[in-house]
């Protein structure tokens, strides 16, 4: 054994005493290594240690601690499958290539803060058992957990990089973030879920949380289709944030801040009456006269705020309608939404709005009329118009029927005159 060449200890039982005198019989400098089915009797202490080539671990059993703390990797490294039976540090590691534990069994707590993994991490199908932490770690191209599941709390907080958490299991809290593309889709949080990304996309499509669910989302867009939010849940923006779906969504207690709503589509939300909604902005309906072959013809429009899904309905986005936006349901979900917006204006326009979807829903003369009049009672300047008109036809009535009684009574000959 020399420095910089080949380790081979496949499938050996390495005790503690083995294991410093094959460090320094390499001067704490071996090159590749590979150690896959080897078993680790004592602490395994690798502080200060490089290796200079790939490293293979896989399948590795680690019966007491496994502490790779401050060492270096020049390659890559697999501990695919590998068991940890006590706890795993890896605080401070350098990995100049890409590390896997895939399908790893992490028994007791696992560090990796201020952790830099050149080409990523992957971590599909692993097991958490004990705390896990990740805060402050580097993930070149990204990091993977696809079905991990997290026996207790989880910290990934002030992360450099993309994370994916999809078909995740979190059987504590958990408290994420990322600074690239994020995504937790069908991912199961049984604690609390604490989420905070800057300038990435968020994917919580069908995310599953019995507990609180905490969203911040600094200049950065999320879905959350299809998610059930069992605990009181807040969705918070900073600089350019918003949502782009809560279509199907199943929150009881949701309060939505600081967002733009634009283009996110409300279609399906179990409960709108629950969703509580401060300093967000909305999409605007165009403004303008309308001809149409439907009563009535002629429509005069004015600018209000909307949901994108109207748009969408009355063919105002370029988005086609799916058929699940119904205008009966777009009247429902306006009037629950109605209350729970903190601005008097967005509210109005929301009270106009669930009224122009039930004209639009039942085609009854008797709203189109109601509309027509005074704008469901919110528009009063039609009234005041119709007034107008009323009453200046009336004038132009008896002004024109004044003139021609004067014009007859003066074609009338006098008979005095015609005496004479």
């Amino acid at each position: 054994m020399v420095p910089g060449r080949l380790l081979d200890l496949r499938g050996t039982t390495v005790t503690g005493d083995l294991l410093g005198r094959v460090v320094e019989a390499v001067l704490g400098r071996p090159g590749r290594a590979r150690l896959d089915g080897a078993r680790f009797t004592g602490d395994v202490r690798l502080a200060g240690v490089t290796f200079a080539g790939d490293v293979s671990l896989d399948g590795a059993r680690f019966d007491r601690l496994a502490s790779f703390f401050g060492a270096r990797f020049e390659g890559n490294v697999s501990m695919a499958g590998a068991r940890f039976a006590r706890e795993l540090s890896f605080h401070g590691v350098r990995v100049r290539g890409h590390l896997s534990l895939d399908r790893a069994v992490m028994a007791r707590d696992a560090l990796f803060s201020q952790t830099a993994f050149g080409h990523g991490l992957s971590c599909e199908r692993a097991r958490f058992d004990g705390y896990a932490t990740f805060d402050g770690a580097r993930f070149g191209e990204g990091a993977s957990f696809r079905g991990a599941r997290f026996g207790r709390t989880l910290s990934f907080r002030k992360v450099t990089g993309s994370a994916g958490f999809d078909a995740a299991h979190f059987a504590a809290d958990a408290y994420l973030s990322a600074s690239g593309r994020f995504s937790a889709s069908r991912a199961r949080a049984d604690g609390a879920l604490d989420v905070a990304v800057t300038g990435c996309g968020v994917d919580l499509r069908r995310v599953e949380v019995a507990g609180t669910t905490v969203l911040r989302l600094t200049d950065s867009h999320a879905d959350l289709e299809g998610a059930v939010l069992r605990g009181p849940a807040a969705v918070r923006g900073r600089g350019r944030a918003s949502l782009t779906s809560l279509r199907q969504v199943d929150a009881a207690d949701l309060a939505l801040s600081g967002l733009d709503l634009s283009s996110c589509r409300f279609a399906g939300l179990v409960h709108p009456g629950g969703v509580r909604l401060q300093d967000c902005t909305f999409a605007l309906t165009p403004r303008g006269v309308r001809v149409s072959l439907r009563w009535p013809m002629l429509r005069w429009i004015s600018r209000r705020r909307a949901l994108a899904d109207e748009h969408t309905l009355r063919g105002w986005a370029a988005a086609a309608a799916d058929g699940t936006t119904t205008a009966d349901r777009l009247a429902t979900l306006y009037a629950g939404l109605q209350s729970q917006v903190d601005d008097h204006g967005t509210s109005a326009d929301f009270a106009f709005a669930a009224m122009e979807m039930r004209r639009q829903a039942s085609h009854r003369w008797w709203l189109s009329a109601y509309w027509l009049l005074c704008g469901y009672g919110m528009r009063m300047g039609r009234a005041a118009a119709w007034f107008a008109l009323l009453a200046a036809l009336t004038a132009g009535a008896v002004f024109w029927t004044s003139t021609s009684h004067a014009e007859g009574r003066a074609s009338i000959p006098n008979p005095a005159v015609h005496h004479h």
